[in-house]
Formats: structure tokens, sequence, C-alpha cells
């Protein structure tokens, strides 16, 4: 029970990673709070599937491109269960792949709106309800590499979160730790819209493990970086990609 009374907020919890790093939180005795955007079907799932169990989790839909979304969600976190022990910045996305001749502006500002500014928000709202604990965001392979064909502003985006990553460490420790996770080709809805399936399959051909990643192997280094294992570690970001890139 590695978390055993601690209270979470997983941005984006309804599904993908998000959703596999609430069950694996709960199963170690945390509290949740898991954001969602659109559909509450899948967040609604993950709370009865952790409620079912014995745990405690509550959905919360929320715009955290803005300021009230925010807001909403760390305020219903903090009324539920009391404080904030671990914020994991897990909501981001590509949006769409467009190289930089074809890029609009408004496209431009919305995958940096969501992806940084939003880690950005969530962060300063979380941090007056927190006395210790741990920041876990989501970064990208992306954010080393550049991304692939027309992921110019995500790749760019990611990286920002790296660097956010290691300027938090210095500037919160000792008390709160910030690490980030890049995973790389992860068998997830992200890479079902945005990645033909012969990439996938070139991915599994070509990388030293043969083979994509798992959401929960995701979630459980999420969760060593959110507990006391990952004691004297901050401002890390690490590889996720079976071998693919070895920074």
């Amino acid at each position: 029970m590695k978390l055993n009374g601690k209270t979470a907020i997983i941005t984006g919890g309804g599904r993908d990673i998000g959703a596999a790093v609430a069950r694996k939180f709960a199963s170690e005795g945390a509290n949740l709070a898991i954001s969602y955007f659109e559909s509450s079907k899948g967040a609604d799932a993950v709370v009865a599937e952790i409620e079912g169990a014995g745990g405690k989790a509550i959905a919360v839909q929320a715009d955290l491109n803005t300021q009230a979304g925010v807001d909403k969600l760390v305020d219903a976190a903090v009324d539920a269960f009391g404080a904030v022990d671990v914020l994991v910045n897990n909501a981001g996305g590509l949006i769409a792949r467009k190289t930089i001749a074809e890029m609009e502006l408004s496209h431009w500002e919305a995958v940096m709106t969501l992806n940084v500014t939003s880690t950005f928000m969530m962060t300063k709202a979380c941090l007056p309800h927190m006395s210790g604990g741990a920041i876990v965001n989501l970064a990208s392979q992306a954010g080393r590499d550049g991304g692939g064909p027309g992921a110019v502003a995500y790749a760019t985006a990611k990286g920002a979160v790296m660097t956010m990553t290691r300027g938090l460490a210095k500037e919160l420790g000792p008390d709160i730790r910030v690490n980030a996770l890049c995973p790389g080709m992860i068998d997830t809805d992200f890479h079902n819209i945005h990645t033909p399936d012969a990439g996938r399959r070139g991915f599994e051909a070509n990388a030293p493990l043969k083979r994509q990643g798992h959401v929960d192997d995701a979630a459980n280094f999420v969760l060593f970086l959110a507990c006391d294992d990952s004691a004297f570690v901050t401002g890390a970001n690490y590889d996720l990609n079976g071998g693919m890139l070895m920074s």
C-alpha cells in the first residue's frame, strides 16, 4: 500500500494511461480524483471499478484548457479528500498532424495550451493544497527526438514539459518532487488515431523488446515516481520506449 491514505489527482484519468494509473494508485491505497473532458463513460467506469474494490474515487468533468476548469477539478478533490499529495499531469494530445507550412497559429496555440499551459495551471492550483508529495508529468519520446511527421507543435510542447519538470524540481524541493515520464509507442487510442498500423508494426520489428508498450508499463513507472520508492529522485525525465530511443 505505497500510497495508503494519500490523495491523487490524475488528469485525463478516464482512458488509456490515465485510467491505468488510476487503477494502480487505487490498488496501492490512494484516494483518486480523475478528470475527463467530454464523455464521462470511461471515467465513470474507472470510478465504479475502484469503488467496487473498496477504494475511493471521484470523476470530475473539467476543461483543463481554462482556469475555471482547473479550479473546478482541484476544488472537487480538496472538498472530497481534504488535500493533494500527488498530481499526475496526464492530459494532453497531438490534436492533429500538421506541418509548419500548413499550420495555423490557432493550432499551435491549442497544442501549447493543452500540453504546457494546462500543466502549469494544474501545478499552480495544487500547490496551496500540497504540504509535500510528488508531481508526475507525462511528456513524450517526441520531446526527445522531435516526433513523427506533422508533430512539430506536439514535440515542442512535450519538450517544454520536460524542461518545466526540471525547473519545478529545483523550485519545489525539498518538499515536493517533480519528475516526468516520456512514453514512446504505447498501445493506446493516441496511436490508434494518429499512427498508421504499418508504423506500429515497424516499431515492433525494430525495437529491442519487440513489442509495443502496455498502459500498465506506464502505470507501474508513474507509481514508482509518485511514491517513496523514488524518494531521492527529482527533476528526471524517464524514457519508456522498449529501447527504441536511448538517451
